[in-house]
């Protein structure tokens, strides 16, 4: 059983490593944000942030029970709106974990996904699914920057303390 305090301490550090990401990225010029690199599902460290964000977004829409699978190029129009658009998902992730009872995240129920699909799933699965989803893409993120010679500095990783 996932209980409530240790998934939003998980989403708390998970955050606080992709904020000092986000953080790193203003290095970047934004030709180098917009450079296609091969190898890389999203090709742009752009793409990625806005992806890796994104998800996490739909997702939680997803538990809510009202999907939300939009991909607004806005909320990717500079480092500024992308932290800016960290802070409303990972508050919005924030708020469903305060308020929803250890029992309702742990119990699977049917939920819409994309397609209209339907699958019985466990919101604190759907949680960590995310919070694991965001390293992923941290490492697509400090691979592209190591390649635009802008490698990522240590001590961004999980943080343990």
């Amino acid at each position: 059983m996932y209980a409530q305090p240790a998934l939003l301490d998980l989403h708390e550090r998970c955050h606080r490593s992709l904020r000092k990401y986000v953080d790193h990225c203003r290095v970047l010029s934004d030709e180098e944000l917009d450079r296609e690199l091969d190898g890389f599902g999203y090709a742009t460290v752009r793409q990625q942030l806005h992806h890796a964000i994104g998800a996490e977004r739909y997702w939680i829409t997803v538990a809510r029970g009202r999907m939300d699978a939009s991909e607004d190029e806005a909320d990717a129009v500079s480092i500024d709106v992308l932290e800016s658009f960290r802070r409303f998902v990972s508050e919005a992730t924030r708020e469903y974990l305060r308020e929803t009872p250890d029992e309702e995240l742990n119990r699977p129920r049917m939920m819409t996904t994309w397609g209209g699909h339907e699958k019985m799933l466990a919101p604190a699965h759907v949680i960590l699914r995310t919070q694991t989803h965001l390293f992923h893409h941290m490492g697509q993120i400090a691979a592209m920057c190591r390649l635009l010679g802008h490698p990522i500095p240590p001590g961004l990783d999980f943080p343990v303390v």
